[in-house]
């Protein structure tokens, strides 16, 4: 099969998918007679991000693998044909989850010693139901305590293909310490 082919196929299973693909499940869209390897596939994807470059629209590599979205810079634009507002989140729940993301693996117990505060069951439900944490384990203490951590979910809302791609925790507390400068 000609390259200019699977570039298309793969271009529109892209396009039409409704979560990021990884190449494993790009490479399960082909039958054995017709099955490009994985490392012409990575190199089709790339091809595809330098051919979406200057549209509105990019290909971007998330923690789960690829996906379309529109350019940040047309987002103001393209959120008006949603009615739906975006939910508010608490303090304390964008708290709770910073610590996670930051800290992980990490206990409720560990959550609230670092605010100190207790930390709702609410928002660890939240959290878990909206699939941006997880349980990863159970620490070995006395009440085995559940430790929570991220998942490919949280990374794939934020375009983040790994935990690093997370500010610096300095730049963060730089950033609310001016905020809350401005407002008093």
């Amino acid at each position: 099969m000609d390259r200019s082919f699977l570039k298309k196929i793969i271009e529109a299973a892209l396009l039409a998918a409704n979560k990021p693909l990884s190449i494993s499940q790009i490479h399960s869209l082909f039958n054995e007679d017709i099955c490009p390897s994985f490392e012409e596939i990575q190199s089709i994807i790339q091809e595809l991000v330098i051919d979406w470059e200057t549209r509105s629209v990019e290909l971007k590599e998330t923690s789960s693998g690829y996906h379309f979205q529109v350019r940040q810079e047309f987002a103001s634009w393209i959120a008006r044909l949603w009615e739906e507002k975006p939910p508010r989140y608490s303090r304390a729940f964008l708290e709770t989850l910073a610590l996670i993301a930051y800290r992980q693996p990490v206990t409720r117990g560990e959550i609230e010693q670092i605010r100190g505060v207790v930390t709702s069951s609410g928002i660890i439900k939240t959290l878990q139901e909206q699939e941006w944490i997880k349980i990863l384990g159970h620490k070995e203490i006395p009440g085995r305590p559940a430790l929570y951590g991220t998942t490919s979910k949280f990374l794939d809302q934020l375009n983040l293909k790994n935990l690093d791609e997370l500010p610096p925790l300095k730049e963060v507390i730089d950033f609310n310490e001016s905020k809350t400068e401005q407002k008093l």
